[in-house]
């Protein structure tokens, strides 16, 4: 096992290895550190804690034990930056010092939606549309860090000897692993074989293969099979989270109830969720999308629909927000708007079809008989584009003992020629009940860069008797190539379960999750 800081912020000063040694099993105690100095990392070898001590035994129990007895020191990291290969560009990752909180995020977020950001979009004249506007509706929402919590936490074999690398375990990009091994070992690439497993679990937290570099050097320096396990709590505070985010939407109606100006300002922690070419834009003639961004020392990686995940729920949240105040029932309200990009589109950067976006929104009107809700059931829709696919979703709620129950999901989704229709109807259900159990639950806090839920008795996850009784999943049938379907069903599922909420207890929703009942952060 490996031990790392336990904060974000803080680093391996010292450790004493005699102090656990003599325990039973206990093979040997050492450093490793799992990046070169100065090394130009690959994009998925993010990293926040390089350097560790590893705790090697003869069975699982015995490291776990002496772990707990390991007498270790840490102290303050230094600001830094490195340099990172994205795919064939190279960018410089300002890394920031200190001991990040919570709280103190959410308050840099909220002074940055009044700040000047960088336009990354504009249509028009958005400035002058709002103040001649008949009704303008302004609203903000926000989101926390998320652990990805695979039921399988991040484990790896590893045997190095002189003459070849030999690893096993999950991961989900095995080749950018290899070619860091390589690095790392000063070996070429022919001498490396991983060998896949069963994947436990991934949603983007097995692209970064950290754990596999950290099996490898300690089979090297313990001349030695080794097997790594991480604990539930070493994978729950050892980084790469989906961030926090925020974004201030602002619409603006004329006097016959038209969307004549939009407005979207978006941000996070450490990285921007924004889309600025996606669904409004170019359905409004005055339409400004802009974005900022906050440095972090806390790791943040890809997470089932990377931003789209955010982005989705609160802008299907303010669209129905919008739809209301227009009088307007949601499904043609959004309709009435792709009509507008079909028959003359504002800008030339739209990077959606919008006969597509309408399509799923028209087949989930239909199968789910929108227009026709049993007495008691409330009904939130929401459609969204990413991944090159469109999905849409209409949710059913009823009040169980005052509190919301998910009774059913009605869903459709235009992914191209659907290859295997049972494998991608199980893709869409798994993903409409993880955006459920998120969007609901999820949330991961810090106080002084410490993780402050380590385990599933304080991360809330969805169980069982929560998810929906019944999910239909229907596919457009066309003769397009295929397109991405691990993630297009997962962001609109948010926004659909807000909108539901917001039938079913008379209460917006801007804060997730849901189910802590916060108020908004913005104010």
């Amino acid at each position: 096992m490996v031990v790392h800081p336990p904060a974000f912020g803080l680093q391996l000063k010292s450790f004493d290895a005699d102090s656990i040694k003599k325990m039973p099993g206990i093979v040997d105690v050492f450093q490793i550190k799992t990046l070169k100095e100065g090394m130009t990392r690959g994009y998925f070898d993010t990293n926040a804690f390089t350097d560790l001590v590893a705790i090697v035994g003869q069975s699982t129990w015995q490291v776990m034990n002496a772990k707990k007895q390991l007498t270790v020191e840490w102290q303050p990291v230094e600001k830094s930056s490195h340099k990172v290969d994205r795919f064939g560009t190279e960018i410089e990752v300002e890394v920031p010092d200190g001991l990040e909180s919570t709280e103190a995020h959410y308050e840099q977020m909220n002074g940055m939606l009044s700040k000047t950001a960088t336009v990354a979009r504009k249509d028009g004249q958005p400035e002058s549309a709002f103040k001649t506007a008949a009704k303008t509706i302004e609203r903000s929402y926000s989101c926390p860090f998320l652990a990805h919590n695979c039921m399988e936490p991040m484990n790896f074999f590893a045997h190095v000897t002189d003459d070849e690398v030999l690893l096993a375990g999950p991961v989900q990009a095995p080749s950018l692993v290899e070619a860091t091994l390589a690095s790392r070992l000063d070996l070429p690439l022919e001498k490396i074989n991983i060998e896949l497993t069963r994947m436990g679990g991934g949603f983007g937290r097995r692209a970064y293969g950290h754990y596999a570099i950290e099996a490898a050097l300690i089979s090297k320096q313990a001349k030695a099979p080794v097997k790594l396990v991480y604990s539930r709590e070493d994978d729950m505070t050892f980084g790469i989270y989906r961030p926090s985010y925020m974004a201030s939407y602002k619409a603006a109606l004329d006097e016959e109830n038209n969307l004549v100006a939009f407005q979207v300002k978006a941000g996070g922690v450490p990285e921007t969720p924004l889309f600025a070419n996606r669904f409004p834009a170019g359905a409004v003639a005055n339409y400004q999308a802009e974005q900022w961004e906050i440095n972090s020392n806390i790791t943040i990686g890809a997470f089932r629909a990377p931003r789209s995940n955010f982005m989705a729920g609160a802008e299907q949240s303010f669209l129905d927000e919008v739809a209301e105040a227009a009088g307007k029932d949601p499904i043609d309200f959004r309709l009435e708007l792709l009509e507008k990009v079909k028959s003359n589109p504002v800008g030339e950067n739209n990077d959606y079809d919008p006969e597509r976006l309408a399509g799923v929104l028209k087949l989930v009107r239909e199968k789910s008989n929108w227009a026709n809700s049993d007495p008691g059931v409330h009904r939130g829709v929401s459609a969204y584009f990413c991944h090159n696919s469109y999905a849409a979703h209409v949710l059913d709620m009823v009040m169980e003992d005052g509190q919301p129950k998910v009774t059913k999901v009605v869903c459709a989704i235009d992914c191209g020629i659907v290859i295997n229709p049972d494998a991608a109807a199980n893709m869409a259900e798994g993903a409409i009940i993880d955006g459920i159990g998120n969007a609901m639950y999820g949330e991961l806090t810090f106080v002084d860069g410490k993780p402050q839920q380590q385990n599933f008795d304080s991360y809330r996850i969805i169980r069982h008797k929560e998810v929906p009784d019944s999910i239909e999943v229907h596919f457009v049938q066309n003769e397009i190539d295929p397109t991405g379907l691990g993630e297009p069903p997962f962001p609109p599922v948010f926004g659909a379960l807000a909108n539901a909420m917001y039938k079913a207890t008379g209460r917006r929703h801007y804060r997730q999750p849901f189910i802590t009942d916060k108020p908004p952060l913005v104010g």
